[in-house]
């Protein structure tokens, strides 16, 4: 008997089967002794469309929305070009796994996917699809060098233990084409910000445009402010000089420059006195290993031209071609149990290198932590060391190859010198400060050659005295935030703006964030979404600043579900997600909250009119304007049967009708001029009405919106 090992690509199929020392390879798989090794090209199946559920959601139409299916199903993925066929390479590996599963000889199939939500969906729907009945079991590897296969494939799970994360990735599959398919139909229809263009409207892509909208608005509403420094330089006995910075009340920054120039005669040709002299050792580690979103980070900032997506994709391929682990994680530790790996790698990678003699492997909390390691282990080198990378690969598993290297590297370490002057002149209330650094231990710096620039004090003491040999005073214009570049971005999706102030990477607050899953999106998912911000246009490239287009403006500005656009709410979304992965939280219980909110927010779209006001249509030439109207502001004008806005082609439905049956009851008719005063009133009053009984009164009128119909009616006042 055999089993059948369904791999998520070719690359890695191939992968498994020389761990394996399977050569046969025949049109579709593998083939050994005990094993077939087959595989897919990623996902082989697709959600249903909306269409294939029901034929009357062909075209799009806001009345047929919110459609929500009663059961989800499948279908053999789309063709790229022909949306409308099957693809032919899709429906032909499905029929190869299916026909190696039902042989007589098989009495089971191994999941060999990617160890997350997605590679566990991707196996788990063909499981569905074909109705497998045979045991299924799950190969979970976080790299496919030939030791670490052949020690998962005695180290096998049922697959049934894999429910929880199935659930997650199935939410997030499921969530998503609720929210897309409902959102993006309705709001395309409802705001035509640009001819036949589609609104798309998911539930990461908005919160991320956000967060870019707001950079930009900070930057638009910044007002720059000046304030003052003053730096003197002094002189001691051996005519050392260095420089200090002036202070008062703990503060070198002033508003007002007039208090320094009252301060230059007084210095000028002075002397002052060092009261106080101090002197610190400080170490500096090296950063954390690299998770995806700080790889990411740091390749997109140090070199030209490359985005994240273009990171993950060459990330990906070292990953397949055994050089370095799963590239999709958000830790930047690695489990503990994988001290003897390490071990053999950093052996490997040292040889040679002109500072092997300072690598000496050492087990840390900095780089062994089983509490900090979330569902994977953070992205590191394997024992197999590299030949015929690309110029691109070689950028990245050097990156990845030296923060390794230097976790095992001397700590780096810095003298600190900090020396407080005051004026021998009693009329100057404040006092001077000089700091110095000096390198002591350059340590794991010499990996990358950071080069650090020293400030060197001379040798003084307390109550030394030293000449104020020459004083500065220096403008300082406070300067904008910088717009987002894919590394900023990426740290605030990592963690929804939790902990990014600085510019480390290993905060306690972030580092919390990615572990209960609080964030905007995966790792495998944020670079994508940034390229699809670009390639719809929300979103513009500068160099490597990202800026909103104009519509994304628009759709920040107008989009009234407001969940959607909030970061903490998509975070908490993610989080539980996380939950559910964790078996803290039933898919069932996250669908239909998914479920309530599409419906509510889908009719919240449908009622909104705020859009409607982005929309300035010119007045004909020739025609008169009876008023503005009170819904968008373009004109009211005036037809054979009624009075009704210019803006109607973009959805403005305000209109009045001269036979209004309802005015009509009271014996009046709508003319020119009672429009005129209810459009600049906001009511019109009548005298000498007449009621059913023949009764005569007074009252104001006004014309109001039905918001469960979304037109205008009629409202009385008696007067």
């Amino acid at each position: 008997m055999g089993k059948v090992i369904i791999a998520e690509k070719p690359s890695v199929a191939k992968n498994i089967a020389e761990a394996l020392k399977i050569k046969t390879r025949k049109d579709g798989y593998f083939k050994g002794e005990d094993y077939y090794i087959t595989w897919a090209f990623g996902h082989l199946l697709q959600l249903y469309d909306a269409k294939d559920y029901d034929e009357n959601m062909k075209g799009w139409r806001m009345e047929k929305f919110p459609f929500i299916p009663d059961n989800f199903q499948y279908k053999v993925k789309c063709d790229n070009i022909d949306r409308t066929a099957p693809d032919k390479g899709a429906a032909k590996q499905l029929n190869i796994i299916k026909s190696l599963i039902e042989q007589e000889d098989i009495d089971g199939v191994i999941s060999a996917t990617d160890f997350d939500r997605e590679g566990q969906v991707i196996a788990d729907e063909l499981f569905n699809y074909l109705n497998v009945s045979k045991p299924t079991y799950r190969l979970l590897l976080n790299e496919w060098t030939p030791d670490e296969v052949k020690k998962g494939m005695n180290n096998l799970k049922d697959n049934k233990e894999m429910q929880f994360l199935q659930d997650a990735g199935i939410g997030r599959q499921w969530t998503d084409w609720i929210i897309g398919i409902n959102l993006t139909s309705v709001s395309t229809l409802k705001y035509k910000f640009e001819e036949n263009k589609t609104i798309n409207i998911g539930r990461v892509l908005l919160p991320t445009l956000k967060i870019i909208y707001d950079r930009d608005k900070e930057i638009e509403n910044f007002e720059a402010t000046t304030y003052y420094k003053l730096t003197s330089s002094f002189k001691n006995l051996n005519n050392d000089e260095f420089d200090g910075l002036y202070y008062e009340n703990e503060s070198e920054k002033f508003e007002d420059k007039a208090i320094l120039d009252k301060l230059i005669p007084l210095l000028d040709g002075s002397s002052a006195t060092i009261i106080d002299k101090q002197t610190e050792k400080k170490k500096d580690y090296p950063p954390y290993l690299f998770n995806l979103s700080n790889l990411q980070g740091y390749v997109t900032s140090k070199y030209k031209g490359w985005t994240s997506d273009k990171v993950l994709k060459v990330a990906q391929s070292l990953y397949e071609k055994k050089y370095t682990t799963y590239p999709r994680t958000a830790s930047v530790v690695l489990e503990e149990s994988l001290e003897d790996r390490a071990r053999k790698v950093l052996n490997t990678l040292k040889v040679g290198l002109p500072y092997e003699s300072d690598i000496k492997f050492l087990k840390t909390k900095r780089v062994f932590d089983n509490s900090k390691v979330e569902s994977h282990s953070a992205i590191t080198p394997t024992y197999i060391k590299p030949s015929g990378l690309s110029k691109d690969e070689e950028i990245v598993y050097t990156a990845i190859k030296n923060r390794f290297i230097m976790q095992f590297m001397p700590i780096a370490e810095f003298e600190e010198t900090k020396i407080r002057l005051r004026s021998d002149n009693p009329q100057v209330k404040g006092e001077f400060i000089a700091k110095g650094k000096v390198q002591l231990v350059e340590g794991w710096r010499v990996v990358e050659k950071i080069d650090t620039k020293d400030t060197i004090l001379p040798m003084v003491s307390i109550d030394e005295k030293v000449d104020i040999t020459s004083n500065k005073i220096n403008k300082v214009t406070k300067k904008p935030p910088k717009y987002h570049t894919e590394k900023t971005l990426l740290r605030v999706m990592e963690t929804c703006g939790k902990g990014v102030e600085g510019n480390e990477e290993d905060s306690d607050e972030m580092m919390q964030s990615i572990l209960n899953g609080f964030s905007i999106g995966t790792p495998a998912t944020r670079a994508e979404t940034i390229k699809k911000l670009k390639d719809i246009g929300y979103i513009i490239s500068k160099g490597k600043s990202l800026t909103c287009s104009e519509l994304g403006r628009n759709i920040v500005e107008i989009f009234p579900v407001q969940e959607l656009l909030d970061l903490e709410y998509t975070g908490r979304l993610e989080s539980t997600l996380s939950d559910i992965e964790k078996g803290k939280f039933k898919k069932s219980d996250f669908m239909k909250l998914i479920y309530d909110f599409t419906t509510n927010a889908v009719d919240k779209i449908k009622k909104d009119t705020s859009a409607l006001s982005k929309f300035k249509v010119e007045l004909p030439e020739g025609v008169e304007e009876i008023g503005k109207c009170p819904v968008c502001g373009n004109s009211i004008v005036e037809s054979e049967k009624s009075f009704g806005c210019t803006n109607w082609k973009n959805g403005c439905k305000y209109t009045i009708w001269k036979d209004d049956k309802y005015i009509l009851s009271f014996g009046k008719k709508v003319s020119k001029e009672m429009v005129v005063l209810l459009l600049k009133n906001g009511k019109v009053g009548f005298r000498n009405l007449k009621s059913k009984k023949g009764n005569t009164f007074s009252a104001y009128f006004r014309y109001e919106k039905n918001e469960k119909t979304g037109y205008y009616n009629w409202k009385i006042e008696f007067i």
